[in-house]
């Protein structure tokens, strides 16, 4: 998609501003709007229903209904696979529209909105869908006197709290399983990035996905997200977002329902290379897109370069050569790599860690300032700090911006020890061409998922997750993500 036909695409569309509830657009029921701004001009973008707990408790009654009384809850996992595979193509087929408002909103790129963002999401709801008739259950050997039946069954409601960096794929990542295995949701996007998920639902509905199986609640987290968390009549809330909600979704649980709550956080990756990594060409452009790919804002960037200290002079000169390939500019033009960060208040906390890293002793190599700022919009240039040290909070703290901190060791066991110093644990790679070193590296790195010569998340089979501060309790993608959204249970026939 050109940047002219974008911006023909900007003309015509019609923001989807209302919250979407038992299969209709609805206003706040307060009348309340905010207003959601492009990040890339600062300019207005719409005025979105600024919903609160009388609007989820609507969402939530839609819910139940759909799955208790509603033709959803009837329906048999292959009618589901059906209607899931429609709604794939709907979403295919109304792509562009749906990647032009996600640029919009969030100042992605549109070459990642349309060539990876949506493609993604389509192919992930496919999948889902070809798994819904294929998990079985199981009859237990319990003797010829008993049939012992294990069954898997919908938790039922199911709240999803969404983040503004990936909001189509991330509403694709929870919605594949939990549509695929029988329950109804209500969906709290980001208020920085609400319309592309109201639109999504809207596309569901048209697919013929019945009204009340997808809702959409618009607002903050006050609002809509706590009384999410804290709804008696929610069995299941999955987030993805900060470490700091994440802990807030469990005290809601606790002092609620205790519904059950699946967690996935924040990650402070680490990039390993060993002294015998080869093609350090290659190992240039994967740190280069794990670290600068969405500006950095990606939980399972590997913001860490943990080098050996033979291969770091080269390997940082050919990082620093690639960064100039990362143009930092207009989202709308296809040519541009690094889009503008979500919001001002984000904008600032990267700058303030750029700041705390030169305080605390850091050397800065490239970057470091926020760029274009003629535009109104929030762009920061991708940064490099080498000599950065375990104590130091550019290695401890999640940035969730283009930076980069650079640390060196000399031994193995070294390397791997730094990659374990921090409180998080979500993904990491490991660069060696040592069999033995790339087994027991993945083996000894707390992290949800591990790379070997790439950097990468698996794909929509393998489940993605994290240790320790990057959440528990469940996985996205995989069949492991359509177990946290069922309730197993026990059905023993005495037949004497």
């Amino acid at each position: 998609m050109t940047s002219a036909s974008a911006q023909a695409l900007i003309d015509a569309i019609k923001p989807p501003t209302q919250a979407f509830i038992g299969g209709h657009r609805a206003d706040a029921l307060s009348a309340a709007t905010f207003t959601t701004f492009n990040p890339a001009t600062g300019q207005p973008l719409a005025e979105i229903a600024s919903c609160g707990s009388a609007d989820v408790d609507a969402a939530v009654a839609a819910a139940r209904s759909a799955i208790e009384d509603g033709p959803w809850g009837l329906a048999s996992p292959a009618e589901r696979k059906r209607l899931m595979l429609r709604f794939a193509a709907v979403v295919e087929a109304n792509a562009h529209e749906l990647a032009t408002i996600e640029t919009l909103e969030s100042g992605k790129p549109i070459a990642d909105t349309s060539e990876i963002d949506l493609p993604e999401t389509v192919n992930t709801i496919r999948w889902h869908a070809e798994a819904a008739d294929k998990v079985n259950d199981q009859l237990t050997p319990s003797g010829s006197g008993v049939v012992s039946m294990i069954v898997r069954e919908p938790i039922g409601v199911v709240g999803a709290v969404l983040p503004w960096n990936f909001p189509l794929l991330m509403a694709a990542w929870k919605l594949g399983p939990l549509l695929a295995t029988g329950n109804t949701c209500v969906l709290k996007p980001a208020e920085q990035t609400s319309m592309s998920t109201v639109r999504l639902a809207e596309l569901a509905l048209e697919a013929g996905i019945p009204g009340g199986v997808i809702n959409v609640v618009t607002g903050d987290g006050p609002s809509v997200g706590e009384p999410i968390g804290r709804h008696p009549d929610i069995d299941c809330v999955t987030f993805t977002g900060s470490t700091e909600t994440g802990r807030r979704f469990l005290t809601y649980a606790a002092e609620s329902n205790l519904k059950r709550v699946t967690l996935e956080c924040g990650g402070k990756n680490p990039f390993v290379v060993m002294a015998d990594a080869e093609n350090l060409d290659a190992i240039a452009d994967h740190m280069c897109t794990s670290i600068f790919w969405n500006a950095g804002q990606n939980c399972s960037s590997n913001s860490r370069l943990i080098v050996h200290e033979s291969l770091k002079d080269e390997l940082l000169g050919l990082i620093q050569e690639r960064t100039g390939d990362w143009a930092v500019g207009d989202p709308l033009d296809h040519e541009v790599k690094i889009g503008a960060l979500i919001e001002q208040e984000h904008l600032d906390k990267v700058l303030g860690h750029i700041t705390a890293a030169s305080e605390d002793g850091a050397q800065l190599v490239r970057g470091g300032k926020q760029v274009l700022g003629d535009s109104g919009g929030l762009f920061v240039e991708p940064t490099i700090f080498d000599s950065v040290t375990p104590d130091m909070r550019l290695f401890q703290e999640e940035v969730f911006g283009p930076v980069l901190a650079v640390t060196t060791f000399s031994n193995p066991e070294e390397g791997i020890d730094l990659a374990n110093q921090t409180s998080y644990g979500l993904a990491a790679s490991v660069f060696t061409s040592n069999l033995r070193t790339a087994h027991l590296a993945s083996r000894r790195i707390n992290a949800g998922t591990v790379t070997v010569n790439c950097y990468g998340e698996g794909d929509a089979s393998t489940p993605f997750g994290g240790f320790n501060l990057s959440g528990f309790s469940g996985r996205d993608n995989g069949l492991a993500a359509h177990d946290q959204y069922t309730e197993q249970k026990t059905i023993w026939i005495d037949l004497a």
